[in-house]
């Protein structure tokens, strides 16, 4: 949820922020430190932020962020529950919303009123254009449920016959299996019980479908201009004019294929190499497969647009749709052309200006746990071009990261398992892309796994940015200048003046490590070959 804030209540909202933080941190009987009261107020939640962020162009702007398991509307509900008290005074410092929402607005921050808050931040939270969980299908429940199992196993371990030589020394991997099932079974009944699926098969299966989906649609809106000239010329002056813009758009692709001086990362891109790869020739095979697929529902369409008998349309169909796929390579290399075009003219940001007492009060904040958190809001570049691509290229991305095999399920988001949950959403009217995430270890280590790791797919992401490091291709280049990049990161970012962690001590890893071990003691027996394997992660 992200609210303009007025500018002469930014002082007053940012104490109201570290008032509610101070009153969770201190240890007293009513309010137990570790924020124990927001643990049992609001049970859905897994992580949650607030933030203030100042800036020069906008007003300032006030973001609840929040993970939680189960419908919106209880998740708001058990929240007004807990702090409401604290959010009417908050809301009390943004601005009158001047859409259908200022009355409710007014409502909730009318002096002594008692309307219900929750309606208010239900209709104006966000969704996420791009989010990733790192523990996907893990409630929060489950996740202390395992991470109390884990405890127990260990305490058993100990303390097992006292005094008296432990009954786990000297015995095999099944045996230890069997003899801690049966001393946990007692204490921990869900033990007995099957393991939900983390994923369900028709999730997956819908993961999948909408990732097809969406390759169609492009495939289609790349495939326009020749399916609109297609029907317009004969064959040979069809083929001429497409061989012209290919030898066009490519000859200048190459005349710019270079980085600019200064900003080469060693990234390279061979088109003749390229030619040979295995996505290559998946990409020919999804062309053919397409061309089987699209003809009827383009044969439909002819016959609505022109009137013609279907049959009639049928027979035109299979050109126009062949005409249609194989203008597809010139309208990607026209949109790389128009992209690279605009990337060489890019500004970017040597030397971002950073806060230092505002990095100050971060690098305070952080550390303490083995998880951290960052919010960062930046100026999205303007243009045409750039706003389909940042859409679509968000919307795409958050499609694939669902559907990978080790995506969120194993904890993978790419080859890194730091990250719990992260999430890029469009603010401001689209004007401003804000990026929230919890991850493990601290800032720079976390920052380094991504450049190294994953810096394509933050190029992707994060490029459009105003300043970002310069690009090339959409995902070269950008987010590989390590140094700026960081500089550029800490300069968009702000302080988590409050922010809330349902498992503070688990590292993404440690939840995926409890979730074996207990998947592994569900079953009443495991084989020799199941049980090295469950036993390596006691």
């Amino acid at each position: 949820m992200a609210l303009e804030v007025k500018p002469e209540s930014q002082d007053k909202l940012s104490a109201l922020l570290d008032q509610l933080h101070d009153h969770g941190s201190i240890a007293n009987p009513q309010a137990p430190g570790d924020y124990a009261w927001f643990m049992q107020g609001v049970p859905s939640v897994h992580f949650l932020s607030m933030s203030v962020f100042p800036g020069a162009d906008y007003d300032p702007l006030f973001v609840l962020e929040a993970n939680f398991d189960g419908p919106p509307g209880i998740f708001w509900g058990q929240l007004e529950a807990a702090i409401g008290i604290d959010l009417r005074a908050m809301l009390r410092c943004c601005k009158r919303p001047l859409d259908q929402d200022g009355p409710l607005h007014d409502a909730v921050t009318a002096p002594d009123s008692r309307a219900p808050v929750a309606p208010y931040l239900e209709a104006r939270s966000l969704q996420p254009s791009v989010y990733h969980h790192g523990n996907r299908g893990m409630t929060r429940d489950r996740i202390l449920a395992e991470g109390e199992l884990f405890r127990a196993i260990r305490t058993e371990l100990a303390t097992a016959n006292g005094d008296g030589p432990s009954p786990y020394r000297g015995s095999t991997a099944v045996d230890i299996h069997r003899h801690l099932r049966a001393a946990l079974l007692s204490t921990i009944p869900w033990l007995a019980e099957r393991a939900p699926a983390r994923v369900p098969f028709l999730a997956r299966c819908r993961d999948f479908f909408l990732v097809a989906a969406f390759v169609v649609v492009v495939f289609l809106a790349l495939a326009l201009p020749g399916l609109i000239l297609a029907p317009m010329m004969p064959d040979n002056r069809y083929l001429i004019l497409l061989a012209l813009g290919l030898l066009g758009t490519g000859a200048g692709l190459y005349a710019m294929r270079d980085p600019l001086p200064g900003t080469d990362t060693a990234g390279k891109f061979n088109l003749i190499t390229a030619l040979f790869k295995p996505q290559t020739l998946g990409l020919i095979l999804l062309a053919v497969i397409l061309y089987v697929v699209l003809v009827w529902p383009i044969t439909v369409l002819i016959s609505l647009l022109s009137g013609l008998p279907l049959a009639t349309a049928q027979a035109h169909a299979p050109r126009i749709t062949l005409f249609g796929i194989l203008s597809v390579p010139f309208s990607v290399l026209g949109i790389l052309c128009w992209l690279r075009f605009l990337e060489r003219r890019d500004s970017s940001q040597d030397a971002p200006p950073i806060d230092q007492e505002m990095v100050r009060q971060m690098a305070q904040r952080e550390d303490w746990i083995p998880q951290n958190h960052m919010g960062s809001v930046v100026l999205i570049k303007p243009g045409v071009l750039r706003t389909i691509i940042v859409r679509a290229g968000h919307f795409g991305l958050g499609l694939v990261l669902r559907a990978l095999p080790n995506s969120g399920v194993r904890g993978y988001l790419g080859s890194m398992r730091t990250v719990h949950f992260a999430h890029w959403a469009f603010v401001n009217n689209g004007s401003r892309l804000m990026f929230f995430s919890n991850f493990d270890q601290s800032w720079e280590s976390y920052l380094d796994d991504f450049i190294e790791k994953a810096h394509a797919g933050l190029t992707l992401a994060w490029g459009c940015g105003v300043g970002f490091p310069p690009t090339r291709f959409l995902v070269q280049d950008g987010a590989s200048h390590g140094r700026k990049f960081k500089a550029w990161a800490r300069h968009s970012m702000a302080v988590s003046r409050f922010w809330y962690s349902a498992y503070s001590d688990l590292t993404v890893d440690q939840v995926e490590r409890n979730n074996r071990i207990a998947n592994g003691l569900r079953k009443p027996s495991l084989t020799n070959k199941e049980a090295s394997a469950w036993i390596n992660d006691l």
